[in-house]
């Protein structure tokens, strides 16, 4: 039998190494790093008044950052929300909320999401996030909270020519359980209807 040599090795030795580094590229391909991207990140929410319309408004300039395997079924997520931010489209409304009786920018200028857990569907070939348990800190107090996720995945993105991962959640929380109990007398309901869009790119 005839050997070849490869930088002195024979052939047949690489026949085990081969199939190592290619599942290490295919691991590498998808466990990765990842920063949130600003303009493309924000948190929309709607609050009801008297129960009937409702009052929108958004959190934008979203800061942090994302790990995501769907290989391992894996992800972590953490994101910095500054209050200041917060825009309804009417800048005397913006004051009041984000004044002491509210979201009390000036003590406590940001509020923060960390992810505890990821969930899965049960596609083999192609796992979907379905939700994200988290804790969220605001006004002062952390409780968890869960995220439905209407739509995430990955992608490689031709502008910005490296991999980018979004995803679009919901959720609602009850507001009182932050300590944030005014405008109930303006008939402002006490949950919060949020839906959040999140960009982030590979680092």
């Amino acid at each position: 039998m005839r050997l070849f040599f490869i930088d002195q090795k024979p052939l047949h030795l690489y026949s085990s190494i081969i199939p190592l580094l290619l599942v290490s590229t295919i691991d590498d391909s998808y466990a990765a790093s990842y920063a949130i991207n600003p303009a493309s990140t924000h948190i929309r929410f709607a609050i009801e008044r008297f129960k009937t319309s409702a009052t929108t408004g958004g959190f934008y300039d979203i800061k942090g950052q994302l790990q995501y395997d769907p290989i391992l079924r894996t992800g972590d997520i953490s994101l910095i929300i500054p209050i200041d931010s917060l825009n309804t489209g009417n800048p005397s409304f913006n004051n009041s909320l984000t004044g002491p009786d509210f979201f009390n920018a000036k003590k406590f200028p940001s509020a923060r999401f960390k992810s505890t857990k990821w969930y899965f569907d049960q596609n083999k070939k192609s796992p979907q996030v379905t939700r994200v348990d988290g804790k969220l800190t605001l006004h002062g107090e952390t409780h968890p909270i869960s995220l439905t996720a209407t739509k995430f995945d990955c992608y490689l993105s031709p502008s910005l020519k490296k991999d980018v991962c979004g995803g679009d959640f919901t959720a609602t929380i009850d507001r009182t359980k932050w300590n944030i109990n005014k405008f109930g007398w303006f008939g402002l309901t006490k949950n919060l209807n949020l839906n959040i869009k999140v960009e982030a790119a590979r680092l």
